[in-house]
This record gives structure tokens, sequence and C-alpha cells, in this order.
């Protein structure tokens, strides 16, 4: 990959992650976050598990990032980003939805656009 789709990416990633890794941590760790997502086939949520990695990835140096961490930032911006289109017109703050973007990073009650 290309430096300047690197700097594309990270800053995309940045954006779109907006949990520290702590409070990305401590959420892994709640029986909310492991209620949802699709199972990776080894009893732990694909969601679960990027999450984990998105922590790995953000306590990491932009210079030591790998090509394999720059190809799970751009599956995150994708993935946050099209679960965004699908909010639900019901109450957000304990809904599947949210928890699911929670997983991948991404609390959608810290966006000024989604009322919480």
């Amino acid at each position: 990959m290309a430096t300047s789709n690197h700097d594309e990416i990270y800053r995309e990633f940045n954006d779109a992650v907006n949990m520290a890794p702590k409070e990305l941590e401590e959420w892994l760790d709640t029986n909310e976050s492991r209620s949802v997502g699709q199972d990776s086939g080894d009893g732990e949520a694909i969601g679960h598990k990027s999450g984990r990695r998105i922590v790995d990835i953000k306590r990491t140096k932009k210079a030591d990032l790998t090509d394999g961490d720059y190809d799970h930032m751009q599956k995150v911006v994708g993935y946050v980003n099209r679960h965004l289109a699908q909010k639900p017109s019901s109450d957000v703050v304990d809904s599947n939805w949210r928890y699911s973007l929670m997983n991948w990073g991404h609390d959608p009650c810290k966006d000024s656009g989604v009322s919480c």
C-alpha cells in the first residue's frame, strides 16, 4: 500500500473509532458487548475480535503499523460507515445496533448527530 493511502486510512480510522483503547477494553469485558454479533466460529463474535484488534492498533505507533493493520483499519471504517447508515428509528441507547458499533470502536452516542 502506498504511504498516501496509509495516511488516508489512518485518518479515516481515527475519525471512525471514537473510543479510547481503555474505554474499548472495558466495554469488551461487558456482557452487553458479548451479547451481539455473528460468531466467528470459535465462540467469539467477529466484532468482539475486531474490538480487541482495534485496541492493539490504537496502542501501536503509526510508524509500526503493518499492511495487515491497515487492512483491518479499512475494514473497521467500512463497517462503521455501513452500520451508521442503518440507525434504527427507536431508542438506541440500549440497542444491539449501538452495542455492535461499540464492539468496532465507535460509540454513536458520542456523535453530535445521534441522540441517545
